[in-house]
């Protein structure tokens, strides 16, 4: 018998108004409800609305969360004080990948602070049944799986900050990239944070899941435009960010994928620390590049990189992207084929497509603020 699919907050509006449903991680999530090109365009040229609600929200409160949240994620979160929100990685005992989290630090309104780790959809149940048996020996952190409690939304875009900023009590000038507040949201009590996957300024709202519906339809009055999983995929490739399941696996290491900053090593013992203090030294693994082709032809996942007819890789996503009207991709190649400019190939369907190396992202936006 099929499992039901798990169903959002604002699954009967997506329904209702044109979304075109996809099973996502178990969930039925809208993939576009025009088309991926529309949707992509208006989150580069003013703002669109993304429901991540299928996303796990798990929150930590007591004296030992952030003691215990040190011990399973790759960066340091004892010095993160209230409002910073860091990006980092929880691994295996063997240096893999389990997941790419971000972690809140959050003031509450009694003059206390709690901590969330926002997970991807696909892994929430792996991660809390990785952080299961060592919470049973942290007798002063209460956790609580707030996923199906909360809703959270993201408006994505130029004008993002225009269309949230009458929403939300919190000044959002002030806001620096990679922070969050507790604060009202249309007068319901929720967070507001700034971080983004789609490579423009942008904002998440975390509300309680009946509150949901009044400010999506209220974004969309503004002028907000609803967006599906398409658009979110190729607005993070542009950006080039690694996909849990694609770029990031329990295969692959921190290092490979690049994400070098979001291990600190040094003074710290997390689940996976030793093994990553080992290959951190490696050498002569595949790493992960960008690359682009002059050709019109889409290099997917799976796809063989060649130098010379030779294969020296393997594509982890491709798409066609609406803003720089080539085909892109991502993958990983063995480190003597990662330098920028570097001539490679893609095996498209029998056909080797000329490809080359560039530096990630493919799209950078000009921005204010910063990454803490």
């Amino acid at each position: 018998m099929a499992t039901a699919l798990a169903q959002t907050p604002l699954f009967d509006w997506h329904a209702s108004h044109g979304g075109r449903m996809v099973d996502f991680a178990g969930w039925s999530m809208p993939v576009q409800y025009t088309s991926i090109v529309a949707e992509h365009t208006a989150t580069r040229t003013a703002a669109t609305l993304f429901d991540i609600s299928h996303m796990g929200r798990l929150r930590f409160d007591g004296p030992g969360a952030a003691g215990f949240l040190d011990s399973v994620v790759t960066r340091r979160v004892t010095d993160q004080q209230p409002g910073q929100v860091r990006y980092s990685l929880v691994t295996r005992d063997d240096g893999g990948i389990l997941d790419d989290v971000l972690v809140y630090h959050l003031a509450d309104a009694g003059g206390g602070s709690y901590w969330l780790m926002v997970v991807n959809a696909s892994n929430r149940t792996k991660i809390v049944e990785f952080l299961e048996p060592r919470l049973a020996l942290a007798s002063d952190v209460l956790f609580t799986d707030a996923t199906f409690d909360w809703a959270m939304i993201a408006v994505q875009g130029p004008h993002a900050s225009a269309l949230v900023q009458p929403l939300v009590e919190r000044s959002l000038d002030t806001m620096k990239y990679y922070h969050a507040a507790e604060t009202r949201i249309a007068g319901h009590g929720g967070i507001v944070s700034r971080t983004g996957y789609t490579g423009e300024d942008g904002y998440e709202l975390i509300l309680g899941a009946r509150a949901i519906e009044g400010v999506w339809q209220t974004l969309i009055a503004a002028g907000a435009t609803p967006a599906g999983l398409g658009a979110r995929d190729t607005l993070r490739l542009e950006a080039g960010m690694p996909l849990y399941g694609h770029e990031l696996s329990e295969a692959i290491d921190p290092f490979q994928a690049g994400l070098d900053f979001a291990v600190n090593l040094p003074d710290r013992a997390f689940s996976g620390s030793a093994a990553l203090q080992t290959l951190k030294q490696r050498t002569g693994v595949p790493c992960r590049v960008g690359l682009t082709m002059t050709s019109k032809r889409v290099p997917r996942e799976g796809f063989h990189i060649l130098s010379s007819d030779k294969v020296v890789g393997s594509v982890t996503s491709g798409t066609f992207s609406p803003t720089l009207e080539c085909p892109i991709a991502m993958g990983y190649v063995q480190p003597e084929f990662a330098q920028p400019d570097t001539e490679l190939a893609i095996d498209i369907r029998g056909r080797a497509e000329p490809a080359r190396v560039v530096t990630l992202p493919f799209y950078r936006r000009t921005t204010k603020g910063s990454r803490t």
